[in-house]
């Protein structure tokens, strides 16, 4: 449920909450009535299909088709505090249907907050490096106080250059941890949380003793050095750890004569990629019945869910539930499903719009953005920390035939 989550908060209970709400309704009563939108409280302790969990446009990528002509910058509200939002709406392909989703998520979380004191300043940056530079220097140019965007990685750093420049944060939307920091937010899905999760939930469970494949590729690397720094400090230890390529066959033989001494098999790829691991492991006389099966929010997929050798696997991933009733939200007001990755921009303009009216000049300091109390958006707890990165409080979903089942709830606060 979204709105202030810290328990030690000394507000009021009768605080108003900023949000689609009518006057006067309290900080019980909101909680109660919303759905998916991040409040934040009056007071300065705040918290605030998945297989596009890790975003597919995080990565430089030659596009299969060339881009349109750019589109023409626009705005949307009438606030004084003005963002800016670059999205590549002209890119080509899925990238540019991407865009466009999360523009109509932004505006459509002006309209839930009842037009705040908010204005969206809306640039295309055609999918490249030197279209974001240049849209994030307009947006500057008329007064923008934050930028929201860019969506791919390798346009994060030309955008902050610009910003850096002014003293502005940018809170962008790509899955490379390693572009973040130094006033640049990711408010992104990364598989950090996802491998932090699961590795602690597994522990829980009495799985300590983990063989890991990886795919060969930059996910597969983030995914190492996040399972082998998160296996140990849990008390636990890897006892295989393979990473595959195009022959998944080699490292999937070498894996399964290692299951002996493993209670638990995480494997690290989209749908289709882990279906084919897991086959691969089976072929090799691997009985993955007799293990635990874990795995990352890509396992939010209609492929794996059809799989009989993964049923009874365990993911780390979103409560579907929030994403569920902004879906509805959105079809009601735009006719079509959103892409998984609309919440992202949907959240980020919320979360503005809620520090405007409630932080006043310090509204985008790194100290209130990176509040350890966190804040609830429509994907659950995320918080902000000092580097850039975020961590996202996530529930533990089981592979069922029916979908994803969840057997651990997301947390209601983020510890200590």
């Amino acid at each position: 449920m979204p709105g202030p989550r810290d328990p030690r908060s000394s507000c009021s209970e009768e605080s108003p909450v900023p949000g689609p709400q009518s006057s006067g309704a309290t900080r019980r009563s909101a909680l109660g009535l919303l759905l998916g939108a991040p409040l934040l409280s009056a007071c300065a302790g705040v918290q605030q299909s998945l297989s596009q969990f890790s975003s597919p446009f995080s990565s430089p990528s030659a596009p299969a088709q060339p881009a349109g002509p750019p589109q023409q910058a626009t705005t949307a509200g009438t606030g004084g505090v003005k963002v800016g939002v670059i999205l590549p709406l002209s890119a080509a392909g899925n990238a540019g249907l991407a865009a466009q989703s999360m523009r109509n998520a932004a505006e459509m979380a002006l309209a839930e907050f009842q037009n705040p004191n908010i204005q969206l300043l809306i640039k295309d940056d055609n999918g490249t490096p030197q279209g974001a530079q240049a849209g994030a220097q307009q947006a500057v140019d008329e007064g923008a106080e934050i930028i929201l965007g860019p969506l791919f990685a390798q346009s994060v750093p030309a955008v902050a250059q610009v910003a850096r420049t002014r003293g502005i944060p940018v809170m962008a939307f790509s899955t490379d941890s390693s572009i973040a920091g130094r006033g640049v937010y990711l408010l992104s899905f990364l598989p950090e949380s996802d491998v932090n999760r699961i590795v602690e939930y597994s522990a829980s469970i009495g799985k300590r003793s983990i063989a890991v494949l990886v795919p060969d590729n930059a996910y597969g690397n983030v995914v190492e050095a996040a399972v082998k720094a998160a296996v140990p400090r849990r008390g636990g230890r890897i006892v295989a750890f393979e990473k595959y390529g195009a022959d998944r066959a080699t490292p999937a033989r070498t894996v399964a004569q290692q299951l002996g001494s493993a209670d638990a098999l995480f494997i690290a790829d989209d749908g289709d990629a882990v279906v084919a691991v897991a086959d691969a492991m089976t072929a090799a006389g691997a009985n993955l019945r007799n293990i635990q099966l874990l795995g990352t929010g890509l396992w939010d997929n209609p492929r794996v869910y059809a799989s009989p050798a993964l049923q009874g696997g365990l993911y780390a991933a979103p409560d579907p539930a929030g994403f569920r009733a902004f879906s509805g939200r959105y079809r009601t007001k735009y006719g079509a499903d959103p892409v998984r990755t609309a919440t992202l921009a949907y959240d980020a303009v919320a979360l503005v719009a809620a520090l405007a009216r409630t932080q006043g000049t310090t509204r985008f300091s790194s100290d209130v953005l990176t509040n350890p109390s966190g804040f609830a958006g429509i994907d659950g707890l995320f918080r902000f920390r000092a580097d850039g990165t975020n961590e996202r409080g996530l529930a533990v979903m089981k592979v069922t035939t029916g979908g994803g089942v969840a057997v651990a709830g997301s947390p209601k606060s983020f510890g200590a």
